[in-house]
């Protein structure tokens, strides 16, 4: 039983490493150099980041293949993926966490109004007088977040905010129960919630039906002034409505860590617009020591003839 670690992330060597001292038994092969001249029939597990289109589908024996990111349509966006190996997402405390402060920070940046003060002092301008949507000083309990995507990230996220004293709503595709959040769903439900929302955090998965979903008509339905925050993908927003919405007022700012084309290019937009946040989608990277007990468990779990947390449901996408 082969394990094919196929990335084309920078990080390839690192994970290779880490699974060779926590897995040392394992028979692991670091695509390309070291899988020529091995017998495609017998991987039995691919361990992918950014798998080259066709590469999977030469392997006709898998078990499953193991994500090494949360998102998965890097390997679903193949149109030859072979559709009888399960897809499992990386569930990892790490990666969970790291995307809870993430969010959580700039949640508090967009209700405190940082990123106003920021642009004043470019300026070199004194106003403490910023004030809050009903002319006080801002309290985190006058401030309504709406999470798009209640999935294990968008569903720790809300917890920690409301925690914190945020009124949090929140949207998925299917019904779901968070304790101390509102949660809605279908197309009534997003309505809904977008009607209620201050700050808007973006943390669905990118499939056929979720591309473009943040455009004019979404930011249409929140209230005027309401702040957005996208750390789902790059291919949700339709990047010329959201600078239209910033421009006419529509929207109060914009924290971007996913973005279409990546790196940003270099004139792009979003780059110099003052109502713009710009961070290098780095608002949760899978830790490795994490991430690879996460992969091995999986694996063993395969192995046993067991269902290990986060296998993708085809129909869905995720």
């Amino acid at each position: 039983m082969k394990v094919i670690l196929m990335s084309r992330a920078d990080s390839a060597a690192t994970w290779a490493e880490e699974l060779r001292r926590q897995a040392p038994d394992l028979d692991l092969r670091v695509w390309p150099d070291e899988t020529e001249g091995v017998d495609p029939a017998e991987a039995a597990y691919v361990i992918a980041a950014k798998p080259p289109p066709g590469e999977i589908a030469k392997l006709p024996n898998l078990k499953a293949v193991l994500s090494l990111w949360a998102g998965v349509d890097h390997i679903t966006g193949d149109p030859d993926y072979p559709r009888h190996a399960p897809i499992v997402r990386m569930v990892e405390e790490g990666l969970t966490r790291g995307m809870r402060e993430f969010v959580l920070a700039q949640c508090l940046n967009a209700h405190l109004k940082t990123y106003e003060f920021v642009q004043q002092q470019r300026q070199q301008l004194w106003r403490p007088e910023i004030r809050g949507r009903h002319g006080t000083e801002p309290l985190v309990s006058d401030a309504r977040v709406g999470i798009l995507g209640l999935g294990v990230l968008g569903s720790d996220c809300a917890r920690a905010l409301t925690a914190v004293g945020f009124r949090v709503a929140g949207w998925a595709r299917r019904e779901k129960r968070i304790e101390g959040v509102d949660c809605r769903c279908g197309p009534d439900g997003l309505q809904a919630m977008l009607a209620q929302t201050d700050i808007l955090v973006n943390l669905l998965p990118r499939t056929p039906e979720t591309e473009d979903i943040l455009n004019a008509d979404l930011f249409a339905a929140l209230p005027d002034g309401a702040y957005l925050i996208n750390v789902g993908r790059g291919e949700h927003l339709v990047e010329e409505d959201l600078l239209h919405a910033l421009d006419t007022g529509r929207l109060a700012g914009a924290a971007l860590d996913v973005f279409r084309e990546e790196p940003l290019p270099g004139k792009h937009p979003f780059w110099t617009h003052p109502k713009v946040t710009v961070t290098p989608h780095v608002a949760s990277i899978t830790r490795v020591r994490t991430g690879v007990e996460r992969l091995v468990a999986a694996i063993a779990a395969f192995e046993r003839g067991e269902t290990p947390p986060g296998v993708v449901d085809p129909s869905a996408g995720y």
